[in-house]
């Protein structure tokens, strides 16, 4: 893209974003790029960069938090727009319900602070430019980084929804109990194929996740040949006793807060946390394949990944049609 369409491509968004702080009808018309703050804000990337680090160094479990946000925010529709377009990030008011208190956000989706502290040193930097929803995709990318994994070109150029469903969040984020089915049909619904899907189950390499998610895991008995009661009777003792509310386990015991290939080799072992993690090998003779295949070849699943986390964040870039540049990401920018 050459210099004299990014600067018109930022013109548009300019427009589209004051059109959408009154009426919200606007339509940048322009696809995702790798320069579109080439010449308004060449210092973001680096400025997202650094607060993620500072996070990660503080808390190694925001990695996996951070990159949550992005999956989250990407598999919901709101209102016109699909996909990536920071409606996850917006509050709950009198007269307005968000995301974040849908039930797989609920009490469960952190990492909002970092975003505050990113968004307000760029507005300082450069105001209103850098949309909400292109550091999500930004801060995803970083935190996959800073935990050994592979890196990727972020497309830039999202803007932020001026709605969010709570409904959608309810019905479009995959649960952690879901079978290989579910999982497929949850993912085709906004244009990832099975192959993404098992790719990018690959985030659970890194995280934790809290027994509720887990429940019917501790349910399995020594009668069927695929389950690992050894692995599972450890998480029956961990999970014990009344409260257990707050109980989490890592996503991945052998190399909690490396972003690799691990957490495939302990789905083929009977080590998968979650349901829907276990059900790749064990629900599906094509997503097993895949499953092996990233075990035998880690590149291949590097490979795959930042393949599919590029495709995944384009979802809604091209059906945007109204939205703005928020100047506070928990809030839509009122009329000047």
């Amino acid at each position: 893209m050459g210099m004299q369409l990014v600067l018109l491509c930022l013109m548009l968004m300019k427009a589209s974003s004051t059109s959408a702080n009154g009426d919200g009808d606007g339509d940048s018309g322009c696809p995702l790029g790798s320069d579109t703050y080439q010449y308004s804000c060449p210092e973001a990337e680096a400025i997202i960069f650094s607060w993620v680090e500072q996070a990660i160094s503080q808390d190694s479990r925001m990695a996996a938090s951070l990159l949550r946000l992005h999956f989250h925010d990407c598999f919901v529709n709101a209102r016109h727009s699909l996909g990536c377009d920071a409606s996850v990030l917006l509050d709950d008011r009198d007269d307005f319900v968000g995301e974040k208190s849908a039930a797989p956000n609920l009490n469960s989706l952190r990492g909002f602070e970092v975003i505050d502290a990113i968004k307000s040193e760029l507005e300082l930097v450069c105001p209103e430019t850098v949309s909400c929803a292109d550091i999500l995709a930004t801060v995803a990318r970083d935190s996959v980084v800073l935990s050994g994994g592979p890196a990727w070109e972020v497309k830039m150029g999202r803007k932020d929804s001026i709605s969010a469903s709570k409904e959608a969040a309810n019905n479009n984020i995959p649960a952690p109990n879901s079978t290989v089915d579910d999982l497929l049909t949850k993912f085709q619904n906004v244009g990832l194929n099975l192959q993404d899907m098992v790719a990018l189950s690959g985030a659970h390499t890194i995280g934790k996740a809290r027994c509720s998610t887990f429940s019917s895991r501790l349910q399995s008995s020594s009668d069927s040949s695929d389950v690992n009661m050894q692995f599972i009777e450890s998480l029956q003792q961990l999970c014990s006793g009344e409260d257990n509310t707050n109980k989490v386990a890592h996503l991945d015991l052998a190399t909690p807060a490396t972003f690799d290939s691990q957490y495939y080799v302990n789905l083929l072992s009977g080590e998968g946390l979650l349901p829907s993690d276990q059900a790749l090998v064990n629900g599906n003779d094509h997503t097993r394949q895949i499953v092996e295949t990233y075990v035998e070849d880690p590149s291949a699943f590097f490979d795959d990944f930042r393949y599919s986390m590029v495709k995944m964040g384009s979802l809604g870039s091209n059906t945007q049609i109204d939205g703005q540049i928020r100047r506070d990401c928990r809030t839509i920018n009122l009329p000047n």
